[in-house]
């Protein structure tokens, strides 16, 4: 039996780019209540992210809207170093009235859920150091336990700088997809891509990483089963990132789509490929 095909532990993701009706009033969000900064502008183009590294593309398209209950972007999550810095987005989302959507102790992590304005689910998550990471009998196992929100309000309010933005160190933890079937796009991540399976929810949800991270990618059916792909020209997800550690690595990620008779797009710095439901992965090698 041929070996599952294995992502090299140095990949991790990259910007996604979301497709936006009112690209002013979506940058000003993520400007003021998220505190990314302005990169550059090129066209109806808009990256925003921490220092240079960029996080997230807006693309401005007139009298898009969201496409509800199909498949596309559940949340990206912006991984931030430390958990002093988790507190002081908590108490900056708070003294902003931000609303928050949830919060999670997920045993190897800590995370903080809101929507933008478009619905576009954000996740904000503060990693555990992974020799704390449980593996009841050899299994990674996350958990959705309530999260100590006075503790890390009190741990954020003990600092009294004034905010300046999510801090050098940020950068992209994971993308989690709404997808119409779970286990096509497990196959589809897991046998071309390359993604190693790291957990599941029963047949709802599933993690999928490289080089042993809790994940990098989730997929999951809830509310978009068997749901058509979002309409051309939607708000919401145009394609997310997964950085390689090379071309040589992209080439064999495209070779396997091919074998498997998936349509892909292949220039000289990037491949672009559509899983089962239609969420777009640009593969891309380091800069």
């Amino acid at each position: 039996m041929e070996a599952e095909p294995k992502l090299d532990p140095r990949t991790t993701p990259g910007p996604v780019t979301l497709a936006t009706g009112s690209l002013s009033s979506l940058a000003a969000f993520y400007h003021e209540q998220l505190g990314l900064s302005s990169i550059g502008r090129e066209g109806d183009t808009l990256s925003l992210g921490v220092g240079k590294l960029e996080l997230l593309r807006l693309v401005e398209k007139p009298g898009a809207n969201p496409a509800r209950g199909a498949p596309g972007l559940y949340h990206f999550a912006l991984l931030l170093p430390s958990r002093a810095a988790l507190a002081r987005a908590l108490r900056h989302l708070a003294e902003g009235r931000t609303p928050l959507e949830g919060a999670a102790d997920h045993a190897v992590s800590e995370a903080i859920y809101l929507d933008d304005p478009e619905g576009n689910g954000v996740e904000i998550y503060r990693d555990r150091p992974r020799e704390e990471w449980p593996y009841p009998n050899g299994q990674l196992r996350m958990t959705t336990d309530p999260l100590d929100l006075e503790a890390l309000w009190d741990e954020g309010s003990a600092d009294p700088a004034p905010w300046k933005g999510l801090p050098a160190g940020t950068r992209m933890g994971h993308v989690h997809l709404r997808v119409a079937e779970v286990e096509p796009a497990v196959a589809f991540y897991r046998d071309v891509v390359g993604l190693d399976v790291t957990a599941r929810m029963g047949s709802q949800a599933a993690f999928l990483s490289a080089g042993g991270y809790h994940h990098h990618l989730a997929v999951n059916s809830w509310g978009s089963a068997g749901s058509p792909s979002a309409p051309e020209g939607a708000a919401g997800l145009v394609e997310f990132r997964l950085v390689l550690a090379d071309q040589a690595e992209i080439e064999s990620v495209v070779a396997r789509a091919r074998e498997a008779g998936i349509e892909c797009t292949r220039t000289k710095v990037d491949a672009v490929l559509h899983d089962p439901s239609g969420n777009a992965l640009r593969l891309v090698a380091p800069d």
